[in-house]
């Protein structure tokens, strides 16, 4: 079974989503940066973890293709894109899905060579 990508022992959601807070709380407590350029830095931080999910994974197209819409829509908001948090919440699961769905016929589960050979006994 494949181990699940982490960095710094950690998912690479939590870590982006810990990021955007921090961006948000630096806004908050002083860092003088319009919601363009807040929009800005969490669009390269999340072109920058999907990139970086891709290579670890080796594998990771699928986590690039998600981070990459979290940067564009990220972008298109600190360009002016007037979306409510629902409707950008309601693309984002929309492209992780289509994603999902798109891995999933990609990925095949090992199996080990001795359970393929084993006959299937019933339980009773």
């Amino acid at each position: 079974m494949k181990t699940p990508v982490k960095i710094f022992g950690r998912e690479p959601a939590a870590l982006l989503a810990l990021f955007a807070i921090i961006v948000k709380l630096a806004a908050a407590f002083g860092w003088d940066a319009s919601t363009e350029v807040q929009a800005y830095v969490n669009g390269v931080a999340a072109t920058v973890m999907g990139i970086t999910i891709a290579v670890i994974a080796k594998d990771g197209l699928g986590a690039a293709v998600v981070g990459l819409s979290q940067a564009a829509l990220a972008l298109a908001l600190g360009l002016g894109l007037d979306w409510t948090a629902e409707k950008q919440a309601v693309v984002l699961a929309f492209v992780t899905i289509v994603v999902g769905m798109w891995d999933r016929t990609q990925v095949t589960a090992p199996v080990p060579a001795a359970a393929v050979g084993r006959p299937v006994v019933p339980v009773s």
